[in-house]
């Protein structure tokens, strides 16, 4: 059983943290980003540096209080949010941002936890370096917030998920330890890997306060396509082609859905639309190859191939890099639009490759037999991982549907179940997803998961109520 903040136990954070330290929380740090939790905290806390994140989280587990840990606030399954009681101590690491190391012929960075991604990505740039994990939400998103949930994002498909580009951690456990792994190895064959065990753990199991990145080689030519295709299938075999032709030089393969196209159309109209009349199915394509070779050459031959395969018919290769912006900011802006719209029920999900083509119409027809919706469907085709996202019709709101919200939650996870996927691709579990682990998990899996969790968390403070319901 957890326990409130008391004035005692503000008093003891006080005697071991600076006084700057310890704030009450402002408004935004109790919303998220889809308007479907209202936070609350007992205290908020803003460490400087691992020592006071170890002193917060001793003291919090000696009073068994409940510590909710905060990256940027872009979640979406409201894993930085906590409606429940006791109201928690809120651990902001956004004054833990800084950059401590770059070595460029390693390819490693270190980065705190608070640093936001697109700062990573920009000191490895100045590096002559590449960290490749892109998301939408870049500009606010923190690597510690990216890690704990295993973000994926556009280049899943060349460079893996953030867990693939991790070598190691700084955290501290429940007991207030700190665990100092910050290896820059890329081979340590010695026992269990916490690293692993702690990314896309949420917070649930300790607070990641450093991290140790893997970089890449900046591509020396890039080229990106916009390509018209028939049907999803069509899409499938579009990937296959061009992973057959460009091998790894595929970056990124993105499906994107005419409603794509017509809720920017609707929402954000400054966004400009590469197609005067907007395809059912197209799909952006991101080359990223080496020195001496032609990547908008090698996207028009692959074009070719694919309109006499009959897969295509109609593309844009982009041909300078602000038009290659200027199509990616149509795939970017789409969860901007979505969120104007409101949607009725939300998507994460992963099928196998094979099974896509089959989700998406079986889905459709899913949906349909419950009633009349729009559904915006997009996402990183190359890895399986979909956004199959349900919005009511024009005139109506989300809130008109509330009652239709579980059936159509169900009927999309169930068919994800049957056909072998996963209900939580890139977004994780947070609060949003704990009662749909536990009825499509396995239950070998979730008794190991709750077996950990208690053996490193028995007093049950780090983020109560996420990933596995509070015991």
């Amino acid at each position: 059983m957890l326990n409130p903040v008391t004035p005692a136990f503000e008093a003891r954070l006080r005697d071991v943290l600076p006084d700057h330290a310890i704030r009450q929380a402002a408004p935004r740090y109790l919303e998220e980003p889809r308007g479907r939790y209202a936070g609350q905290v007992g205290l908020m806390v803003s460490p400087t540096d691992v020592g006071q994140v170890s002193a917060l989280v001793a003291a919090c587990n000696d009073a068994r209080v409940g510590v909710l840990p905060y990256g940027g606030g872009t979640g979406l399954v409201g894993g930085q949010i906590s409606e429940a009681s006791p109201a928690p101590v809120l651990l902001s690491m956004e004054r833990m941002a800084a950059i401590r190391a770059v070595f460029p012929e390693e390819n490693v960075l270190i980065a705190e936890s608070g640093a936001i991604l697109a700062d990573v990505q920009a000191a490895a740039d100045r590096a002559g370096r590449l960290f490749p994990l892109s998301l939408a939400s870049e500009g606010s998103a923190r690597i510690g917030g990216n890690l704990a949930t295993n973000a994926g994002g556009t280049g899943v498909l060349r460079y893996g998920n953030a867990r693939d580009l991790c070598l190691g951690l700084e955290a501290v456990l429940p007991d207030g330890r700190i665990w100092n792994g910050l290896t820059r190895l890329r081979k340590d064959n010695t026992g269990y890997d916490l690293r692993n065990l702690l990314i896309g753990s949420e917070g649930t199991l300790g607070i990641i306060t450093a991290a140790t990145l893997k970089l890449s080689a900046i591509p020396a030519v890039t080229g990106t396509g916009l390509f018209v295709v028939a049907s999803p299938k069509a899409a499938l075999s579009l990937l296959s082609m061009a992973r057959d032709a460009l091998g790894e030089g595929i970056s990124a393969f993105e499906l994107i859905h005419r409603q794509g196209f017509d809720f920017l159309a609707e929402t954000l109209p400054q966004v400009r639309r590469p197609f005067d009349q907007p395809p059912e199915w197209s799909v952006l394509i991101d080359v990223g190859l080496p020195r001496g070779l032609d990547a908008q050459g090698a996207l028009a031959g692959l074009f070719e191939m694919a309109m006499q395969e009959g897969l295509v018919d109609d593309g844009l290769i982009a041909q300078s890099q602000a038009q290659s912006d200027e199509f990616w900011a149509v795939r970017e802006h789409i969860p901007e639009a979505n969120r104007l719209i409101g949607s009725v029920s939300s998507h994460d999900i992963s099928v196998p490759l094979g099974a896509l083509a089959e989700f998406i119409t079986r889905g459709e027809e899913a949906i349909a037999a419950i009633g009349e919706f729009r559904i915006n469907c997009f996402g990183h085709v190359g890895d399986g991982n979909l956004h199959f996202n349900v919005f009511p019709m024009p005139g109506r709101n989300r809130q008109d549907h509330a009652e239709d919200r579980p059936r159509i939650k169900a009927a999309v996870h169930d068919l994800v179940h049957e056909l072998g996927g996963s209900i939580s691709a890139e977004h994780g579990i947070g609060r949003l997803k704990v009662a749909d682990l536990e009825r499509y998990g396995d239950p070998v899996k979730l008794a190991a998961m709750r077996a950990i969790k208690d053996a490193l968390d028995p007093n049950g403070i780090m983020n109560p109520g996420a990933v596995l319901r509070a015991s």
